[in-house]
């Protein structure tokens, strides 16, 4: 009994040598293609980067592109790797297929996501660089990929929204047009001249050359307020300066006011006492 045990066993290991000797060789193959091939591709991606960069390609296709390419050139790596291991690629590309439905239904908002991205580059209702709002969330375009839009925020955050609702939903770009209009709000008293604060609203609008000239400056009476008049600001600028725009004329307005005597009231009640 002991003499077949040790034969079963040597012939056992004489099988594990055989199939280490048949497949090892394959394995490091495909271990050695698999790492090389992801170096390349990284190499490839990084110099369509440069190219794209040195020939002042869109922006807005460069993202997309290269992403597109490195997802072409992993599957056609991976299937290199899988037919050196000895794999038939006819009974892969079969099973693939079989498997292809259940795939497409489990990935149906990847690929609604690659179709909002082929979408947005077709129509281009925005671009890398522009200032857009959507989805709940407002930043500067960072880059548009296969399946995602990258958006950097005011406040430093980058957002990634999937493509798919940004194509199907509505969408404000606050740089398409090149100006915006900055809306800002002053109080003035009930005893001040009305026409006196709006010249003087005016000339500080006039003195700032970031605020454009066409479509001129408006200021006028918004509302009659509890405590104060109220006053519309409403000045034009480029895109690129819009805060620095609303910041500085805020504290200008109010310095200016201040100098010429115009109150800027806060919210007081008058309370009359009566004796019994």
């Amino acid at each position: 009994m002991n003499n077949v045990s040790l034969e079963k066993a040597s012939a056992y290991s004489d099988k594990a040598i055989d199939l280490v000797m048949a497949y090892a060789p394959k394995v490091l193959m495909a271990l050695a293609t698999l790492i090389i091939g992801l170096f390349i591709i990284r190499m490839v991606m990084n110099g369509l980067k440069k190219l794209f960069a040195r020939q002042n390609y869109d922006a807005t296709l460069q993202g997309f592109l290269v992403s597109l390419v490195g997802m072409v050139l992993k599957v056609l790596l991976g299937i290199t790797v899988i037919s050196m291991l000895g794999v038939q690629m006819t009974s892969f590309i079969a099973l693939l297929g079989a498997a292809g439905l259940a795939v497409g239904m489990a990935l149906s908002g990847t690929l609604q996501n690659f179709a909002g991205g082929v979408m947005l580059l077709l129509f281009r209702p925005y671009k890398v660089g522009d200032l857009i709002q959507t989805e709940g969330h407002t930043g500067v375009v960072k880059e548009i990929q296969i399946f995602n839009t990258v958006l950097n925020t005011p406040d430093g955050k980058t957002v990634i929204v999937p493509n798919a609702p940004i194509s199907t939903t509505s969408l404000v770009n606050f740089t398409a047009q090149g100006t915006l209009r900055v809306d800002l709000s002053v109080g003035i008293g009930y005893q001040d001249d009305i026409k006196k604060a709006k010249d003087i609203i005016l000339d500080v609008l006039n003195s700032d050359e970031r605020i454009l000239k066409d479509p001129a400056a408006f200021v006028g009476v918004e509302a009659l307020g509890d405590s104060s008049v109220n006053l519309v600001v409403r000045p034009w600028t480029s895109t690129a300066h819009y805060w620095d725009v609303f910041f500085d004329t805020n504290e200008a307005v109010k310095n200016a006011l201040d100098a010429n005597g115009i109150s800027i009231p806060f919210p007081q009640r008058d309370v009359n006492m009566k004796q019994a």
